[in-house]
């Protein structure tokens, strides 16, 4: 039959020291609970063990050595920024011409003030109220 052969778990062995060393300590405590139950801890678990398992005299420097290679074999994740927000609606510049330019010669346009009032509360204009837009700015500029 096919013997498996014993993986060597230093992180095991490291945190078992940890514990022998600092029996109070809740911070190794937590990490071995959460090794026994996921397997594996973060780069930054694995770090703060590092940090604690250093301070222990009679720990061999190969575990040492051994952890600290498991350490730079992870990679290292990066939060990136978060995006400046942007606003939810932009109003339609050119919309926004073409209602000043009509109201500034027709202030009581009904069909133009409904549509600014659409326009002022950020609802999107439809391609009919557009186009009726520039219908009027049209009419009023082959006038004047």
């Amino acid at each position: 039959m096919n013997k498996k052969k014993e993986v060597l778990d230093i992180i095991n062995i490291i945190l078992e020291d940890c514990i022998m060393a600092y029996p109070l300590s809740s911070f190794i405590i937590s990490l071995y609970k959460q090794y026994g139950q996921r397997g594996s801890l973060s780069k930054k678990q694995l770090q703060g063990l590092y940090a604690k398992a250093s301070e222990i005299k009679d720990l061999p420097p190969g575990k040492l050595a051994a952890l600290e290679s498991i350490i730079k074999k992870m990679p290292t994740r990066y939060k990136s920024e978060l995006p400046e927000p942007k606003p939810l609606f932009e109003k339609d510049e050119l919309a926004g011409q073409l209602l000043h330019d009509i109201l500034a010669k027709y202030p009581e346009h009904k069909r133009a003030l409904y549509i600014k009032s659409r326009y002022d509360n950020n609802e999107v204009l439809t391609p009919a109220e557009m186009s009726d837009l520039k219908r009027f700015h049209k009419v009023i500029t082959s006038k004047g």
